[in-house]
């Protein structure tokens, strides 16, 4: 897949739709001049790859409905695109960096949007965002909280940075919930936690653990491992140990698929319950692990990364991410990044330009609903409002893998199945 489209490339490809009887808006020559997206990704990890397919798909389908209004010009999106490397062991943050800076000095990017991935790169670009005010949406990782946090802090300098997808807290909170629901279901409240030495699952699985003892639980024990560890079989011999009864999994690293494997064999009687779980949310890990993931329950974050009802809109992207990419959607981060552009494209429409300021005081007023919910802004921080119902705020989505199926099993308002335990549990 070629991964950058250049200006006279774009321009010959427009030529051929007018051949083919598409109308072009007449005006200025600056009616067909692209807007450019530079998307930072870590190209080649799920979270990278898929979000990079979910912004193409909404600008294929925004470009072939005309493009956008720009105070009454009709312009298109155009996707450049730089890996960051950011998810890959031992890459320096610097890398990102550089890649943001070269989106924006040698791509000529008008907005930033996907990433950086991971929230120390991301964090650190805030300030090259700010240097050059670039409106930002992230759309996939960043999940620490300190992202939102400081744009409220710091509002005046931080104001072009948006995250369009949940974060670490929220996350925590919609755990917590699920979690109660499993020990009221079948009485489970012993918890063995298993964590990736990254900050936000550093920082999400301290404040699980602490919140679930004050509920009540017993946390037999918390395991923390470097990005890239490719044996977990120690951790799951102490959760067999303890008595452990749900394995709480955070890690976002492939070799995650290596630890759920272990715990199938090992028949550790404990759920897997991954806050994160990069392996898993992927519709081909059923045929990848030979079925050992089933009763796996993953938090993809945002509705549409499985399949659901949750609006209106959640099975038509569905499908149409599907068709075009040959894949169900793939993980967390495909959904949050194909609404990326198309509430981009309102609030140019309704700033009736380019310039950032303008642009950033229409996103803060956004509010129209999408693949998962209603897409709101705090508009002191500008993190996405979310909820559990989808008629309110971003809702998000658990599922488990169930005969070879991704089943949505939390939240209850767009569940489509319940929640199963392993036969050695029983």
């Amino acid at each position: 897949m070629k991964r950058n489209l250049s200006r006279l490339g774009y321009a010959l490809v427009l030529g051929a739709v007018v051949l083919a009887g598409v109308a072009v808006p007449q005006g200025s020559s600056q009616a067909a001049e692209p807007i450019v997206l530079g998307l930072p990704l870590s190209t080649a990890f799920v979270y990278g790859w898929d979000a990079e397919r979910g912004i193409r798909l909404a600008v294929e389908e925004i470009n072939a409905a005309g493009g956008v209004d720009v105070g009454g010009a009709k312009r298109p999106f155009q996707v450049e695109v730089i890996d960051t490397r950011d998810l890959e062991p031992g890459v320096p943050v610097s890398e990102a960096l550089l890649a943001v800076e070269k989106l924006i000095l040698e791509k000529g990017a008008d907005f930033i949007m996907g990433g950086p991935v991971r929230s120390e790169a991301a964090l650190a670009a805030m300030d090259l965002i700010s240097k050059y005010k670039k409106v930002s949406i992230l759309t996939t990782g960043v999940l620490t909280p300190k992202y939102h946090a400081r744009v409220a802090k710091e509002y005046g300098k931080f104001k072009y940075c948006f995250r369009i997808t949940g974060e670490a807290k929220w996350m925590v909170k919609e755990n917590i919930t699920a979690l109660m629901q499993i020990q009221s279901t079948f009485g489970l409240n012993r918890m063995f936690i298993m964590g990736q030495d990254v900050a936000h699952s550093r920082a999400g699985t301290g404040i699980i653990a602490k919140l679930m003892e004050k509920k009540g639980w017993t946390v037999t024990g918390r395991e923390i491992y470097p990005t890239g560890t490719t044996d977990f079989s120690m951790g799951l011999i102490k959760a067999k140990k303890s008595k452990s009864q749900v394995l709480l999994i955070w890690m976002d690293m492939p070799e995650t698929s290596i630890l759920l494997k272990q715990w199938h064999d090992m028949k550790v009687p404990a759920l897997p319950f991954g806050s994160i779980l990069s392996a898993a949310e992927q519709p081909g890990y059923w045929e990848a692990s030979g079925g050992k993931g089933e009763y796996t329950l993953v938090n993809v974050v945002n509705a549409g990364n499985a399949p659901s009802d949750a609006t209106d809109w959640t099975m038509k992207f569905y499908e149409a991410y599907t068709k075009r990419w040959k894949v169900e959607p793939e993980a967390y981060g495909t959904s949050s990044s194909y609404m990326g552009p198309y509430v981009l494209k309102e609030a140019i429409e309704r700033a009736g330009s380019l310039e950032p300021d303008n642009v950033v005081a229409a996103l803060e007023a956004t509010d129209m609903m999408g693949v998962y919910g209603r897409i709101r802004f705090d508009p002191k921080s500008h993190q996405v409002i979310p909820s559990l119902d989808p008629q309110e705020g971003a809702v998000g989505t658990i599922f488990q893998w169930q005969a070879g199926k991704r089943v949505v099993v939390f939240p209850p308002k767009i569940a489509t199945g319940k929640i199963l335990l392993p036969p050695w549990m029983k």
